[in-house]
This record gives C-alpha cells, structure tokens and sequence, in this order.
C-alpha cells in the first residue's frame, strides 16, 4: 500500500492507494485540519488511528508540503512543523518516506489530468511538448515548472510565490507603498493567496475608495480566516447588496479586492508564462482559482495576462487553464510514489 499525502498550511488531504491503476480511487481517504496537530506524524498517526491495519502494510509514503525540501528534510511555510524523512520512518514505521514540495506534486498530475479537471480561460496555440507552468494560490502562492525531457515531462520546483511583486497599475502601486510601511519584503504571496487576500481588502478600505458596510466589519471581526468571507461576499448577487448581515450578501469593497486579486494574478501568470516559456500552457492550481471563477472568465484576466508589450501577441497563444480537480497535489503525490 502507498500512503499519500498533500500538506497544506490550512488542510492536509490524505488517502491509501493498493496500485497506480486505482490512484483515482483510493482505498481510504479523510481530511483534516493542518494547524490542529502539532506535527505531521501526529496528524498521519490520527489518520491511521481510524483505519483497520490488520491486514494492510504500507510499503511507503509520499507527502507533498507546502515548502521548500532540502537533503529529505522541510517546513511548512505557514505552519511551525519542521519534518525529516529519515525520523518519519521511524515515527510511522512506513520503510520509505519522501517528502516533495507540494508544488512538485501538482506539477507531477498535470500531465495526468483528464478535460473534466480543467476549465479554458484561453485555448491558444499549445506547442507539443512545450514547457508548463502552475501557478496555484491557495493559503500561500505556490510555483512549478515541467519540461520535456523526450520521454515525459520532468518537474521543477520552485518558490517563485516569493519573489518581489511588481505592481501594473496605479491602484497597485498604492498598494505596494501601503504594504512597505508594514513589511520589510512584498511577494506575490503577500498580494496573491488566501493570505494575502486580506492585505489587499485592507488597503481598499484605508484608500477610502470603498466604504465597508456594518454588516461585513462584524463578520471580518470574528474570524480569523476573512478570506473565505470576502470571496463569499465578491460572488454573491448584486441585487442582495443591500441585505443588512444576511448570509452570502454582496459587498462591493469584497468584490473590488476580488477583482484586483485576479488582476494580480493574471499579471504574475503572464510572467510565469514568459520567464519559463510556457508554450504548452500556464495552468491555475490552488483552492482560490476554481472559487473566483467568474473574474478570471472577464475579458480582463486575458488582457492583462498578454500585456507584456512586444511580447503581447506571443502570450496569445499560450493557454490557460484552471485547475478544478481539488485533489490533484494528492494525485500528483500518489503518482509520485507508484514511479519511485
């Protein structure tokens, strides 16, 4: 049996497989809330706590996590777990562990991936074998790169979601300048994640563009998570905008950081785009893509992906996908495993 894995700094997907023929369809599944274990091995113990081992061994495990790997040894970028194979062998009593960035694990299915698991924001012209890109913001911003190397694609990982993030409008450049009064470094990650989402609400409220309803200040106040609130109150109907703290209600101050999310990151995918020459394809992964559908289906999202001056009508050909399968760093990590 492979134990597979997807270690994310908000929720971990876990599921046992019996071979690479049924890894859509794994013998056992759950998930479970990443910041209520102190460890991983204590939140993949809890798993297997629940499961009858009698006649199952795990011959090996695979966890995609969310942060850099190094010499089999990692840490979670937005939790405080520090994890080594070598000592997760011994913890789990599973002969082989390996630990791979959660971006490589995605990166490893997209090759994998049926038309169902993929909504089009642009068809394009895909080169055959061209070079891919995930872009995938979820609670952090992740990265990756697959090149072919003749026979399949090979993967790259990388932690591009940090590098500085450059602004393409005056609204963001107002945005940056707020941010660097609070922090010494501004990434995409900071602008283009479920964390980074409330700085941009934030700056939208200080700006005094947009005035922050009653209703929604209470709701923010007693959540430490406002991302799920705001992305609830950009999708709702604008005709319940004025419903006074009813469920799902629309505020426009929510859409607005929505849409210049999406512009932030149609902006940073078109750089992917370019820096890796991403001729087969930039592909969206990430929890926040599938959820914020609608603004990246704007003609918007597309203009500012190809606004790269003389490079505009090179970008036009490069599709871009969004990623629907919710499981696919999972996928990506089982299939991982069945290779080794």
């Amino acid at each position: 049996m492979l134990l597979a894995g997807d270690i994310g700094g908000t929720k971990t997907n876990l599921a046992l497989y019996a071979s690479k023929e049924d890894f859509r369809s794994p013998t056992r599944e759950a998930t479970l809330p990443s910041a209520q274990y102190p460890t991983l091995a204590a939140l993949v113990n809890d798993f297997l706590k629940k499961i009858d081992l009698s006649n199952v061994t795990i011959d090996r495990a695979v966890f995609g996590v969310a942060g850099p790997v190094v010499a089999g040894k990692a840490k979670i970028t937005n939790l405080p777990w520090h994890m080594e194979e070598k000592q997760l062998q011994q913890t789990l009593n599973i002969p082989s562990v390996t630990l791979l960035n959660d971006l490589a694990a995605m990166a490893t299915a997209i090759p994998l991936l049926n038309p169902s698991d993929l909504h089009t924001l642009n068809a394009g012209k895909p080169a055959k074998h061209g070079t891919l890109a995930v872009v995938a913001p979820g609670t952090g911003l992740g990265e990756a790169i697959l090149t072919w190397d003749g026979a399949h694609y090979r993967v790259h990982p990388s932690e591009g979601g940090h590098v500085d993030f450059a602004p393409t409008n005056p609204f963001e450049v107002g945005l940056l300048v707020y941010l660097l009064e609070r922090m010494q470094h501004v990434s995409y990650e900071h602008v283009c994640s479920g964390i980074g989402m409330p700085n941009i609400y934030a700056y939208a409220k200080e700006s005094g563009l947009f005035d922050e309803p009653r209703w929604l200040s209470d709701k923010l106040s007693q959540t430490k998570d406002v991302t799920p609130i705001i992305v609830q109150s950009a999708m709702a109907p604008k005709d319940t905008e004025a419903e006074s703290n009813a469920e799902g209600s629309y505020s426009a101050i929510c859409a607005a950081t929505v849409r210049v999310f999406a512009s932030i990151l149609a902006a940073e995918a078109g750089n992917m785009a370019l820096k890796t020459l991403a001729t087969g394809g930039v592909y969206l992964g990430g929890g926040l893509p599938p959820r914020i559908r609608p603004f990246l289906e704007d003609p918007e999202f597309m203009h500012v992906f190809q606004n790269k001056g003389r490079f505009s009508e090179m970008l036009a050909d490069v599709p871009v996908h969004v990623v629907l399968n919710s499981k696919v760093a999972l996928l990506g990590a089982a299939s991982y495993g069945f290779e080794q």
